[in-house]
C-alpha cells in the first residue's frame, strides 16, 4: 500500500499554512472586525468561506460522497497544479501521462520544473497499462489518466485502472472532466479503497458553468488536508460559490441538457459518415468528437471563415488531419452540417 507521507515533499510536510481570519473563527457573529474588510454593506465586502463547506455539502448530496473527501479548486487546473507542487521535487521527480491527452499536465509540469514522461497511446487511443507501469521510474511520483480522454473521447476500463492503481507506487490522478457524458461510473467510488487515488471533475463541461472556474477533487482526507494546506486562502470567490449553488438547484435542467448533448453526439457521428472527405469518426463518450478528414488545416480555415470554430488537433500523436468538434445545440449542429456540405460540394447530400 502506498504511503502518502513518503511521497510528499519534505518542505510541504513542514509547511505551516497561512491561517486566515475565517480559519480562526467558525460560526456566525454580529460584528466582524477581524479581517480588515470594508465594514459597509456591499454584496461582496466579506471574504468567502475558505473551505466552501455549504457548497461542498450540496455537491456531496448530488455526488453521493462525504464532503470531507471533496476539495474545490479554481477550475480543475488548480488541483492538477497542487498535486505536482505537493509531491514532486523540482528538477528531481517526474510524472507520467498518456499521449495525446489534456495539455495542462505538460504546462503544470513545466511551470514546476518537473519532467513529464509521455506514454504513447495505441493508434486507436487505448492505453497500454503495462507500458505505463514499465515507463515509471524510481522518481515517478504521479500518474495522470484522463477518462474520457481529451482529445480522443474514449474511456479507460475501470478494472484496468483499478489494477494500475494497485501496482503503481505513487499518486494516480484520474481526470474525469467529461464523466457526465458517459455511462461508466466515476472512479471516485474507489477513493476509500485506494489511498493513492485522486479523482478530478469540473463544473465547466456538463454543468454549464465554465466561467465560474470551479473544479472538484475527490480523495481521502489525508490528501484533501494536503491540498487545503497548499491552496490560496480564498481560492473560490463568493460569486462563484453562489452560482455553483444555483446550478445545483437546476440539476433537472442540466440532466435534460446532458441527454440532448449525448443524443446530438450520436446524430453528429452518423451524419458525418455521409461525407466523402470524412475519413474516420473516433468513438466518443465525451461532449465532442475527434474526426479525421482529408485536409484538417484547409477545412479548419474554411469553417473559421464561416464563423464556426473547431479545434485543429493536426500534429498531435495519432491525430494527423483530425479536428475535435464539440457538440453544439441542435441548431448550431445543423448550421455546421450545412457549411460542411458547402465545403465538400456534396450535391446529392440530403441533410437530416
Amino acid at each position: 500500500m502506498v504511503n502518502i507521507q513518503s511521497l510528499l515533499r519534505e518542505n510541504i510536510k513542514n509547511l505551516r499554512p497561512y491561517r486566515s481570519a475565517r480559519d480562526e473563527f467558525k460560526g456566525e457573529a454580529e460584528i466582524y472586525i477581524d479581517a480588515n474588510e470594508n465594514p459597509f454593506d456591499h454584496p461582496y465586502s466579506r471574504y468567502p468561506d475558505p473551505l466552501q463547506w455549504k457548497l461542498k455539502e450540496k455537491i456531496a448530496l448530488f455526488k453521493n460522497i462525504d464532503p470531507k473527501y471533496i476539495f474545490l479548486g479554481n477550475g480543475s487546473d488548480e488541483p492538477i497544479d497542487i498535486v505536482i507542487r505537493a509531491f514532486c521535487n523540482p528538477g528531481v521527480d517526474d510524472i507520467i501521462a498518456p499521449n495525446p491527452s489534456y495539455g495542462m499536465y505538460q504546462v503544470s509540469a513545466d511551470i514546476n520544473d518537473v519532467k513529464l514522461i509521455q506514454v504513447p497511446l495505441r493508434a486507436d487511443f487505448t492505453l497500454d497499462f503495462d507500458l505505463m507501469l514499465a515507463t515509471a521510474g524510481p522518481q515517478t511520483k504521479v500518474a495522470f489518466l484522463c477518462s474520457p480522454n481529451n482529445p480522443s473521447g474514449n474511456v479507460l476500463p475501470v478494472e484496468e485502472m483499478k489494477n494500475f492503481i494497485r501496482k503503481f507506487n505513487g499518486l494516480v490522478v484520474i481526470d474525469e472532466a467529461y464523466i457526465d457524458f458517459c455511462e461508466q461510473d466515476s472512479m471516485k467510488n474507489y477513493i476509500e479503497e485506494f489511498p493513492n487515488l485522486v479523482v478530478i471533475q469540473t463544473f465547466s463541461k456538463a454543468w454549464g458553468s465554465a466561467s465560474i472556474r470551479i473544479g472538484m477533487a475527490f480523495a481521502n482526507t489525508e490528501i484533501i488536508s494536503i491540498f487545503n494546506k497548499i491552496k490560496a486562502p480564498y481560492n473560490i470567490s463568493n460569486p462563484a460559490q453562489e452560482e455553483a449553488m444555483k446550478m445545483l438547484d437546476q440539476m433537472d435542467i442540466l440532466q435534460k441538457e446532458i441527454k440532448m448533448i449525448i443524443a446530438e453526439r450520436k446524430r453528429m457521428a452518423l451524419e458525418l459518415t455521409r461525407f466523402k472527405g470524412v475519413l474516420e469518426i473516433y468513438p466518443s463518450e465525451a461532449n465532442f468528437l475527434l474526426v479525421k478528414v482529408d485536409d484538417a488545416n484547409k477545412l479548419y480555415h474554411f469553417l473559421t471563415s464561416q464563423g464556426i470554430i473547431v479545434r485543429n488537433r493536426h500534429g498531435q500523436l495519432h491525430c494527423n488531419n483530425c479536428l475535435r468538434i464539440t457538440v453544439g445545440t441542435p441548431t448550431e449542429n445543423d448550421i455546421f452540417f450545412i457549411k460542411l456540405n458547402e465545403y465538400y460540394h456534396e450535391k446529392d447530400f440530403v441533410f437530416g
